[in-house]
């Protein structure tokens, strides 16, 4: 896939993973255009990077993305790129009683159902373009799940499967569908997470991004840096073993913070 002048737009890109892609798609000459929900994280994301441009915008709100799609397509027909990256990651207690039915499901309105949207909303516009693409970012936990986060989990699983599903359904247009499947990364998303997780284990944002580009560069249309490719083969080889592994660090993780925390106290 061609990104030098390509127009890309990147939801979430205020932060993490689309920050990173807003700096290394500059770097390609992409033309770049983000979205976000918080005003001051946009502004401040446009100080970084003056040539970008920016609308607020939520993904989970079908009304925004309606909104969206009229305003970028104005104003910039040449759209041929959408990266859907928006997302949330919360550590969930699955007996926490307190949490409300219309909280609960948060993480599938925007990882998930924003997706979607996003895609059945801009389809059209990339179908009349010559060269297009969407590129739908799941995640590692989208292979196996995460105990703590397991909305979260269940909903890159969706993206999995639904990228998979778009990709056959468009495979005679001009759309290239590519999927990122991140492993654990360095970004904002993982700060809930700090006494869940060895953080020594996380890739660097930058290095995986520029994975992810390189990838895309050369048409693979399944990029899985790192661990989740490791993830994914174990998933299909082991599945029962490798979450048991996986829940067992979680509860390793969390017994080390525990003493350290006592520790400190004392």
């Amino acid at each position: 896939m061609e990104l030098k002048n390509s127009t890309v737009l990147i939801t979430g890109g205020t932060s993490g993973i689309g920050l990173e892609f807003v700096k290394q798609l500059t770097q390609q000459n992409a033309h770049i255009i983000i979205t976000g929900r918080d005003a001051a994280k946009l502004e401040q994301a446009k100080k970084q990077f003056p040539q970008i441009h920016t609308f607020q915008s939520d993904v989970s709100n079908w009304k925004d993305v309606e909104q969206l799609y009229e305003k970028v397509t104005k104003q910039f027909p040449e759209l041929n790129i959408v990266i859907n990256n928006a997302g949330i990651m919360r550590n969930l207690d699955l007996q926490d009683t307190t949490i409300a039915l219309d909280n609960i499901t948060s993480e599938i309105e925007t990882n998930l159902s924003g997706t979607i949207r996003m895609v059945h909303q801009f389809l059209p516009h990339l179908k009349s373009r010559k060269s297009a693409a969407i590129i739908n970012i799941s995640s590692g936990l989208a292979f196996v799940p995460f105990s703590p986060s397991p909305v979260y989990s269940a909903t890159k699983s969706g993206v999995h499967a639904y990228t998979q599903a778009l990709r056959l359904q468009l495979k005679k247009t001009n759309i290239k569908v590519f999927e990122l499947a991140p492993p654990g990364t360095e970004t904002p998303l993982m700060d809930n997470f700090k006494n869940e997780v060895d953080s020594n284990q996380n890739m660097k944002v930058d290095k995986m991004v520029s994975m992810a580009i390189k990838g895309i560069l050369n048409d693979k249309l399944e990029i899985r840096p790192g661990l989740s490719n490791v993830l994914k083969i174990m998933s299909r080889l082991a599945p029962n073993f490798i979450a048991s592994m996986l829940d067992k660090t979680v509860e390793k993780a969390r017994s080390k913070n525990k003493i350290i925390v006592t520790t400190k106290k004392n």
